[in-house]
């Protein structure tokens, strides 16, 4: 067996980001940037009033009060048009252009409006109240850099820099094969000794929250013939993605099904619970990972392995497995051989500190703590017994998926 931290390395050094697409911007939420983008423009393009008020000469209102003849207006997406004169104030709205030859905005409530003229009684200092031309970005300014997972804000920000698509990576194809003779379909009725199918539809949503597409490859009965079928249908993937099959027992078939067209295996067996059974390498050019078929040790795999493997796919820099620190509700026994991950709530305390409450029972068939669970508690190889209010790291497990 090797370790986590070993299986980690190989599994994300067997993938390189994919090619490159040019989407529209609308349709952007989520996707990650390709390609450093540019500025088409600059925001604001002139010197605007960032107030509702007069755009006047500082050195017209040095003494109160300061009566000025108003010569005109400039509301937001139109102009005065002339250069301001001595003694003359403009009304101007917030996102007006600010006239030339005036220098400072005087808000609407230090002011008296009197027929034409304007009657200034608080004073502001040059460049008070204005927006210079590219405060907020200049044309040809890089405003969002590649490798970027984009947010509601970051296309808000495109759309202003005139963006109406961006370059993103593509979509990693992940195909995903459930096998053993007991699992039966989403919605059908099992029959004596038969369980439902969860982990496909499981890592298809894994899948579509971190940024790839699954392919449902169904389900493959414990046959040499129906594994080497199914395997032939993820050519056209990035990753095929299998659940069960891949223990020691007689009906474990999946390295010998796919050794029959090409299958060379990387590693196989991590030292950490659940998950000990993980299969991983390659059928020609496609990478092959291969889960336990036990749908919480599936999940926790795909936790831990497949969600570095999409982010190596999309060139993220997340490539590790980003962990924190917590405290512990309960005393925790001695930890064995095997990297062990704890199904936990997360709480906080009264001074803001994270606590985790491991589940009484961590049996790796209960999908249900899994689905409560807030965070993995994680307890190294031959840790030492804990006490509760020691640190212990977690790993966080998002309640909403970031797309």
């Amino acid at each position: 067996m090797i370790s986590v931290e070993a299986a980690l390395g190989r599994i994300t050094a067997a993938f390189a980001p994919l090619g490159v697409e040019t989407v529209p911007l609308a349709e952007t939420l989520g996707r990650v940037l390709a390609e450093d983008v540019a500025a088409k423009l600059s925001q604001p393009p002139v010197a605007v009033s960032a107030m509702d008020g007069y755009a006047v000469r500082a050195a017209d209102i040095v003494s109160l009060p300061a009566r000025l003849r108003c010569v005109g207006e400039a509301p937001a997406g139109g102009s005065y048009g002339k250069e301001l004169g001595s003694g003359e104030a403009v009304r101007i709205f917030t996102g007006g252009p600010v006239p030339a030859g005036a220098d400072t905005i005087v808000i609407q409530e230090n002011t008296k409006a009197e027929g034409g003229d304007v009657t200034v009684i608080a004073a502001t200092p040059p460049g008070r109240y204005i927006r210079p031309a590219g405060l907020d970005f200049r044309q040809g300014e890089i405003g969002l850099k590649q490798g970027r997972r984009l947010t509601p804000r970051d296309i808000g920000l495109a759309a202003a820099m005139n963006l109406a698509a961006l370059p993103v990576r593509c979509k990693p194809k992940i195909a995903v094969l459930a096998t053993g003779d007991e699992l039966v379909p989403l919605g059908t009725t099992p029959g004596p000794h038969q369980i439902i199918s969860s982990n496909g539809v499981g890592l298809a949503a894994f899948i579509a929250a971190q940024g790839g597409l699954c392919i449902d490859l169904g389900i493959a009965r414990d046959s040499i013939e129906q594994l080497r079928d199914a395997a032939g249908k993820a050519r056209d993937a990035d990753l095929l993605v299998t659940t069960g099959g891949v223990s020691v027992g007689d009906h474990d078939l999946v390295q010998k099904a796919f050794g029959q067209i090409g299958f060379a295996a990387d590693f196989w067996q991590v030292a950490m619970r659940p998950g000990k059974p993980l299969l991983f390498g390659r059928i020609g050019r496609l990478p092959v990972l291969g889960f336990p078929g036990n749908p919480v040790s599936a999940l926790v795999c795909a936790v831990i392995y497949l969600a570095p493997a999409i982010a190596a796919m999309l060139g993220v820099a997340k490539t590790f497995i980003a962990t924190q620190s917590a405290l512990l509700a309960i005393d925790l026994a001695a930890n064995d051989h095997r990297q062990d991950y704890l199904r936990a709530r997360l709480s906080f305390d009264a001074e803001g500190n994270p606590v985790a409450t491991p589940f009484p029972r961590q049996d790796s068939s209960m999908l249900s703590c899994l689905a409560e669970a807030d965070c993995l508690v994680i307890r190294p190889p031959h840790a030492p017994p804990a006490k509760a209010g020691s640190r212990v790291s977690i790993l966080a497990l998002p309640s909403v998926p970031p797309v």
